[in-house]
């Protein structure tokens, strides 16, 4: 199964659209927030899996989930914008923090940071794809993550968005 993970698109339409035109073969598609609606094109190829970021009117409100709990081949993956609990959490929320001090998760998709991350914390794979903004006050480029999980085996890549050029890579056993 291959997810594509994208997250905090912010507006910028263009750059999703772009991504779009370069990915086939997918699965899922995978928005984590920042902005929820910025998704929408996606759906006309891939089935679609997304929500909100904290900052976002619909953070407010019970539906969409803030965060999800979603298994592929065996593997338990946490689609949330932040990796850690957030002050603007609802009450019913879970705690990424202790679903994953729990075991009760194997990977967490997160953004937020606008940051790439591909990083293994004990037994949980943490992947930020970073952002798809033109330019970032960060100095990141515009970067995605490809994500091909099997019941024994994720492989997770972060891809600059305009050259598709691989910038980490991360392979993990069960």
């Amino acid at each position: 199964m291959k997810l594509l993970v994208i997250s905090d698109t912010h507006g910028e339409l263009e750059n999703v659209k772009l991504l779009l035109e370069k990915v086939e073969d997918v699965d899922y598609a995978v928005h984590l927030g920042d902005d929820y609606v910025d998704a929408n094109p996606l759906t006309v190829k891939f089935p679609l899996l997304r929500v909100p970021g904290v900052f976002e009117d619909l953070y407010k409100t019970s539906e969409p989930a803030n965060r999800l709990v979603k298994e592929f081949e065996g593997w338990r993956f946490l689609l949330t914008h932040t990796e850690t609990s957030h002050e603007n959490d609802l009450p019913t929320d879970p705690k990424p923090e202790e679903l994953v001090r729990a075991k009760e998760v194997d990977v967490v998709l997160h953004g937020h940071t606008h940051v790439p991350r591909l990083q293994l914390l004990g037994s949980v794979v943490f992947v930020n794809p970073g952002h798809l903004k033109k330019s970032d006050k960060k100095g990141y480029p515009p970067t995605y993550a490809m994500v091909t999980v099997e019941s024994r085996r994720i492989e997770a890549e972060i891809r600059e968005l305009y050259s598709g050029k691989i910038l980490g890579r991360l392979e993990v056993y069960k």
